[in-house]
């Protein structure tokens, strides 16, 4: 599946890159692209090709609505380059919700069950945290180990976790209201640039979620998860995994374990990888990347006027 000598992922974003249009020029242009999101309105009730579309922001942002439109948005991206360049991915991988992302593009899953899926995912993450205030805030400026010993002192105050290690230099933490406020001092103490609160609607990548796990569990059981031969390197311990049962039991402890972002990328790299192909909104993983490993290789598409340099950029190759 090599391109040209180059081996390639795909890689794929998670919840907090949502922007009211997303997605909409690819389906201006192909609007045949946009018969999966219409066959997803009908069958659960909701119109979210109009949410994408028009908004309001408010409601793009909920997590049940943000989850499949992020995921619906970064499939069509994705098949918007193939429709020009027959690319397959080496390896495929995901920041959380990407992950099942991911398994659409290396054929685990289906685009349908997918959003089906993450759309439940979004539900149950709200609804597991009973009436606990919480609380997400990003770490910049300590190192992932430092901001691991800050969660564990600040537990003392209250749950506190490291949520995703996105990278070097900045690390997100989950928990507790009382937990995350005293793992922010003690960061700031520790010389922290910054300790921000995230604008989130539950305790994600920590154990006040973990019934979601469980609700998840259940409604993946009822979904055929395919056989592949494109690996997905999983948040939970950064390793390459073909096994539908594995990954099925990932996604599970994905809900409430650490996202391991920048170990997924240095094993990606030591692997082979010498390009990553981002699809999605906003090209947030690019500049994580980059800040893993300043020399990789990205290409990043969130519109049409990406598709058009991205294949220029893939034919000079």
């Amino acid at each position: 599946m090599t391109y040209k000598n180059k081996k390639i992922a795909f890689v794929f974003p998670g919840q907090g890159s949502q922007y009211v249009g997303m997605g909409m020029d690819f389906i201006d242009q192909s609007p045949d692209l946009l018969t999966p999101l219409t066959e997803f309105g009908k069958k659960n009730g909701v119109n979210l090709t109009r949410i994408m579309q028009q908004g309001p922001e408010e409601m793009l942002k909920e997590t049940r609505f943000t989850q499949p439109a992020i995921l619906f948005h970064s499939i069509i991206a994705m098949q918007s380059l193939q429709k020009h360049i027959p690319l397959k991915p080496d390896y495929v991988a995901g920041h959380s919700l990407g992950e099942f992302t991911a398994l659409v593009a290396n054929g685990v899953l289906t685009l349908e069950d997918a959003l089906y899926l993450v759309h439940k995912r979004g539900e149950f993450m709200i609804k597991a945290n009973q009436g606990t205030p919480f609380a997400m805030a990003a770490i910049i400026g300590l190192t992932p180990a430092q901001v691991k010993e800050v969660c564990d002192e600040a537990s003392i105050a209250g749950l506190v976790v490291v949520a995703n290690y996105n990278s070097p230099e900045q690390t997100v933490i989950s928990g507790t209201e009382t937990g995350v406020k005293k793992a922010c001092e003690l960061a700031t103490q520790q010389g922290a640039k910054r300790a921000l609160p995230l604008p989130v609607g539950g305790p994600f990548h920590s154990p006040l979620i973990a019934q979601a796990g469980d609700w998840l569990e259940e409604e993946m059981s009822k979904i055929r998860f395919k056989e592949t031969v494109i690996p997905v390197i999983s948040n939970v311990d950064a390793r390459p995994h073909t096994s539908p049962e594995k990954i099925r039991d990932n996604l599970k402890q994905q809900v409430t374990s650490s996202v391991l972002w920048v170990d997924c990328i240095i094993e990606l790299i030591n692997l082979g990888t010498n390009l990553f192909l981002e699809f999605g909104p906003k090209k947030v993983l690019a500049g994580m990347i980059k800040k893993i490993d300043r020399n990789a290789e990205i290409i990043s598409l969130d519109t049409i006027q990406d598709l058009a340099s991205a294949k220029e950029i893939l034919e000079q190759i």
